[in-house]
């Protein structure tokens, strides 16, 4: 309380006082320099005080102006007086503007019987009332006198509330934003409970019981609500209230560091929530993408039972004299997932001008073979060709053949991925992922062994949905190339040297870390070039360098970085969408206008965890009415 009267006396002193003078105009025009100016004591007496000697007095030419503030007895002019106190006569007025703007006045001066020859002009600006922190302006009562300064406060004594703009940084406003009340209560609710953990506050009982009922209020006001439209029509009011009741918890304290310490505490305590609660999420996203849904097992079961109960002659496909036409427009998928390879195969025939031109070439392990053959026997693609294979009857990709087959099945492979007390832990459980133990996800690299008599094909992942015809990829000129893929250097998190590690000098010696960065998902071969060129030989090299894993991590973009480095022709953008899988803000328009879109990242549109608003443009291709699906239990 000592500090506060302390505080208040200077304020008086320093501020108040020489204010109170300068507006006060019978005190000004009637003054000289050379006379004694009174000034206000600590007493609020009349003390004089003489700043300049009588002979100094001549050498002071220009006259001293008494400007009036707005808020004075005739609030819509401003009125001057030279220092003798002639008046000066107003040759022009500005009309005030509203409160709370800033407002100009222009004053000329025309005096007769002066030595001024020229006319000077005045410009009072006065600043809008919430530049002021929480003081009132001064007002001019009867006799011109003006009233002191004094703090704004919650309630006069009377009861009655001044009126007070909330502080900067706590507006009560809505603005532009959908959740801007939500946030803003939440923003009062920290405020809120950091006073009722002060010990200062609770030195004051009405106040701390008047909080906490609101806080109580203020949470049930807030609810699950996610947006404003949510909130109850007197959100708005109790809003205010809250932030009146928390300016005055402001005003009751006396040490400002408390506050600080506790925000930064809470703070602090909050950022830790956030880092566990993100690894939390990390870890668990990536559980959930290592598991297989219980609907898909059993479709699997399912269909496998359904296969082997057929005749051997109800196994085969039709079309299959189409299989090696090269005149025909040929694509390669690997997948050992059932539903996702149904969608690609369906959403690419769907859009297909011509669709018995279409031949699908589908790859996948022993244990979903038959599920995969029964699925299109079931559910054949229209008039397209389709052929199903096991990659365990490639006999010529065997461990002698193929480096990553190899390494595949090695001890050590084997511990980095059940984490057994031989392996190096690592850190990044991205890699991890099952799939990278698969051989399905190698096989891009064989294109030329699996479709010998082919010249052109268009790979494409189980997770890719076709939404235009690709006839087109067809006619590109690769201009030499062997790869034609959409790059994805937009981002800087797609650039080599996040694929790649360039502190080791085969890698440093041999890339560029800025180079442009592409992406697997929907590629264009051209396998005469891949022959030529002897690609598979290229990627057998480093892949047998990186053993030990310390050119790359695991994975096939690393690779296939390196071995189609200079020999990838860009596609324009429109063919290929990626992002589906991980980024919700994926451009709406790039999405529609796309020819094919990418669920790459662990948020697969077949999981629970897949992005919602992106389900639809997967689900719409499939048949949930199918038999199989109802039965394993299959909903949108």
């Amino acid at each position: 309380m000592a500090r506060r009267k302390l505080v208040l006396f200077l304020l008086r002193v320093t501020v108040v006082a020489p204010i109170v003078l300068a507006i006060t105009p019978g005190f000004v025009a009637n003054s000289h320099f050379g006379d004694e100016i009174p000034i206000l004591s600590s007493r609020n007496e009349v003390e004089p005080l003489n700043l300049l000697p009588q002979e100094s007095v001549d050498a002071v030419k220009e006259p001293t102006w008494a400007v009036y503030p707005e808020n004075s007895s005739n609030s819509d002019h401003v009125s001057a007086k030279s220092s003798n106190g002639v008046d000066v006569s107003p040759t022009t007025e500005m009309p005030l503007g509203q409160s709370g703007q800033h407002k100009s006045r222009v004053l000329s001066e025309d005096t007769e019987g002066t030595n001024l020859q020229t006319k000077t002009v005045i410009q009072q600006v006065t600043k809008s009332e919430s530049k002021d922190d929480g003081f009132q302006k001064p007002e001019m009562g009867q006799g011109n006198k003006a009233t002191a300064f004094k703090k704004s406060t919650f309630a006069t004594e009377s009861g009655e509330q001044d009126h007070q703009k909330p502080e900067k940084g706590s507006n009560i406003d809505s603005g532009g934003m959908p959740d801007a009340k939500i946030r803003q209560f939440r923003d009062q609710l920290i405020r809120a409970k950091v006073f009722l953990s002060l010990a200062s506050s609770k030195t004051y009982p009405e106040f701390i019981r008047d909080l906490r009922v609101q806080v109580r209020d203020i949470e049930r006001t807030l609810g699950d609500a996610t947006l404003d439209s949510e909130l109850p029509k007197n959100a708005h009011e109790k809003l205010k209230a809250m932030e009146q009741t928390l300016l005055k918890g402001k005003q009751i304290q006396e040490d400002c560091s408390a506050v600080v310490k506790k925000l930064r505490a809470s703070y602090q305590s909050a950022e830790e929530q956030v880092r566990v609660q993100k690894k939390q999420e990390l870890f668990l996203t990536q559980v959930a993408a290592k598991t297989l849904p219980r609907g898909l097992h059993c479709l699997s079961l399912h269909l496998t039972t359904q296969y082997y109960s057929l005749d051997s002659s109800q196994q085969q496909f039709q079309h299959q004299e189409r299989l090696e036409d090269p005149k025909l427009y040929h694509y390669a998928l690997f997948s050992d997932n059932v539903l996702a390879t149904a969608v690609v195969v369906n959403s690419t025939v769907f859009h297909a001008k011509n669709p018995k031109n279409h031949v699908f070439h589908v790859v996948t392990d022993r244990l979903n073979y038959a599920a995969l053959k029964m699925w299109f026997l079931a559910n054949p693609p229209g008039n397209a060709a389709i052929q199903v294979q096991n990659v365990e009857e490639f006999t010529w990709l065997n461990s002698s053949y193929s480096p990553v087959l190899k390494q595949l099945g090695s001890q050590s492979m084997i511990d980095f991925y059940f984490r057994l007390h031989r392996a190096k832990s690592d850190a990044n459980l991205k890699f991890r992922n099952p799939k990278y133990l698969s051989i399905l996800n190698h096989l891009r690299f064989y294109l030329p062994e699996i479709l010998p008599k082919l010249s052109k094909v268009v790979f494409l992942d189980d997770d890719v949905v076709v939404q235009k015809d690709l006839t087109s990829l067809w006619t590109i000129d690769l201009k030499g190339k062997v790869n034609g893929a959409v790059e994805t250097c937009g981002e800087s998190f797609h650039r080599f040297d996040r694929y790649l590690n360039f502190s080791n000098p085969l890698i440093a010696e041999n890339f560029d870390p800025h180079a442009c960065g592409w992406a697997f998902g929907m590629n264009v071969f051209d396998l005469d070039e891949w022959r030529k060129q002897n690609i598979t030989d290229i990627y057998h090299h480093w892949q047998t360098l990186n053993e030990d894993r310390l050119l790359w991590k695991l994975g096939t973009l690393p690779p296939g970085l390196i071995t189609f480095w200079k020999r990838t022709y860009p596609l324009d953008r429109f063919w290929h969408v990626l992002g589906l899988g991980y980024n919700p803000n994926v451009n709406q328009q790039d999405i529609e206008e796309a020819a094919a879109i990418h669920y790459n990242g662990n948020m697969k549109p077949w999981l629970e965890i897949g992005i919602a608003k992106y389900h639809n443009y997967w689900s719409k291709y499939v048949n949930y009415d199918q038999v199989y699906l109802r039965d394993c239990n299959i909903n949108p």
